[in-house]
């Protein structure tokens, strides 16, 4: 299946705002941006299945195509055929390859592809996808860095493919109340949000994965079945050892994006849509302490936003490492505040999760209009797109400006601009992606690659 290449290539920049608008256009903050502007008309019908193939199979990789079981599973890439065994006896049709390059470059027969790579890698993968003509799925954060983000939204819009982020939330019901919530007025005014998670631990004795630590000292032996160079792929060579792979990557700077980045794609998100958020004028950041190879066992983010049309300038706190909020007073004693969560504070009251509180104000509130498109689906969204279809929900047109402002954050926790930012915020200039106060800053827009590594 070859993507559509008849339509003419949109020259605007990428903006937030096209893609979001209030009251009666609230529905468009879901569909904005037609399949004409994005090259998918006349793209084969739904009726033909699509020829997917997964990189990075062993974790949420897997998840996701069980989702897409009703396509044809054509190709599996791991670096780890170990940590992809269980995989490629479900799919055992599939063509197994450990290099995604030489699997995009030598088997035809590729419609689309699933990235769901430690994050140091999803550009790569992605990109080269794309360049290709395949259509891509490519889990959260979409990149690894700011600047990463901007090329893989510019890419895909000139090359016309179907994408999806993997925040599955942005398709939910939810979301969509949330919205409408908002738009109908709910809690006046929004000028607070605070989005809090407890990752990258579960409690003093559990965690998901380690942060605030070293780089081991021991050099343990590469596992038979692993090929190590192919998995650090772009980031600095180190030696082998368990606490990168599989999974535990996400707290070390060289492959993963933090809590910040494991989290903030999804959390953000309906923020991002019911508030119309574009991008920030400053960041800030305080944390537990970090150093130059795991980010920190806890952060607190600060975003400021300016005004956009009606809707005032807006603060938005990010909060892991189990720290959140203070309990809000409207809070019933016997409710749960949560340990995972989001509340917006307007003029006129505050929203926890998507009830307003107190309840007896939610009941007074009622439920609002149904004003945006419910979705089919996160994951069929997708496949629809890629057979012609609206683009989903979460494109990269959309959700690279928001892996962008997600990203900068982690820029706030650089060890090595602690001193700088205890006195000052960074300013933005996202147009440009740079920094304007502070030069240091914007060596981490964008990272250094290992050499034979170009995206």
């Amino acid at each position: 299946m070859k993507p559509s290449t008849n339509s003419a290539l949109s020259s605007h920049p990428l903006s937030r705002r096209r893609f979001l608008a209030r009251g009666a256009g609230a529905a468009a903050a879901f569909f904005a941006v037609q399949p004409h502007i994005l090259g998918l008309r006349g793209a084969t019908p739904p009726s033909q299945k699509l020829n997917i193939a997964g990189i990075g199979i062993g974790g949420q990789g897997f998840s996701d195509l069980r989702q897409m079981e009703s396509e044809n599973i054509v190709a599996l890439c791991d670096v780890d055929w170990n940590h992809a065994a269980r995989v490629f006896r479900r799919y055992p049709q599939a063509k197994q390859h450990k290099d995604y390059r030489r699997m995009l470059d030598t088997q035809k027969d590729i419609d689309a592809v699933v990235v769901a790579t430690p994050d140091h890698t999803h550009a790569f993968a992605s990109m080269r996808a794309i360049r290709l003509g395949k259509h891509v799925y490519c889990e959260k954060p979409l990149t690894h860095s700011v600047w990463e983000a901007r090329q893989l939204a510019l890419a895909a819009r000139e090359h016309r493919v179907a994408t999806q982020m993997g925040n599955q939330g942005q398709a939910s019901e939810e979301t969509r109340q949330l919205c409408e919530m908002v738009a109908a007025g709910a809690i006046g005014p929004v000028r607070e949000a605070h989005i809090w998670t407890d990752r990258p631990s579960r409690g003093l004795l559990d965690e998901y994965w380690p942060q605030g630590v070293s780089r081991p000292a021991d050099t343990p032996a590469v596992p038979d079945a692993l090929e190590w160079d192919l998995w650090l792929g772009p980031a600095p060579a180190r030696s082998y050892h368990p606490a990168y792979h599989p999974f535990k990557w996400r707290g070390w700077w060289d492959f993963g994006t933090g809590a910040l980045g494991d989290i903030g794609c999804h959390a953000m998100d309906p923020v991002f849509r019911a508030l119309q958020l574009g991008h920030p004028l400053t960041v800030e950041a305080v944390s537990s302490r970090v150093n130059d190879e795991t980010y920190p066992l806890s952060s607190i983010v600060r975003y400021q936003f300016p005004a956009r049309g009606d809707m005032p300038a807006l603060a938005l706190t990010w909060y892991d490492g189990g720290l959140r909020p203070a309990r809000p007073d409207e809070l019933e004693p016997e409710r749960e505040f949560g340990s995972n969560g989001r509340l917006l504070v307007g003029d006129r009251g505050k929203i926890l999760g998507t009830q307003i509180i107190p309840q007896a104000k939610a009941r007074e509130f009622g439920v609002p209009p149904k004003t945006i498109p419910r979705s089919p689906g996160h994951y069929i969204e997708w496949i629809n797109a890629c057979k012609g279809g609206a683009p989903a929900g979460s494109h990269f047109d959309w959700a690279g400006p928001l892996a962008e402002v997600v990203l900068l954050g982690n820029i706030a926790l650089r060890r090595a601009l602690r001193e700088e930012l205890t006195r000052t915020k960074l300013h933005w200039d996202g147009p440009s992606l740079r920094v304007t106060n502070l030069e240091a800053a914007n060596q981490y827009i964008r990272r250094e690659y290992r050499p034979g590594w170009t995206l």
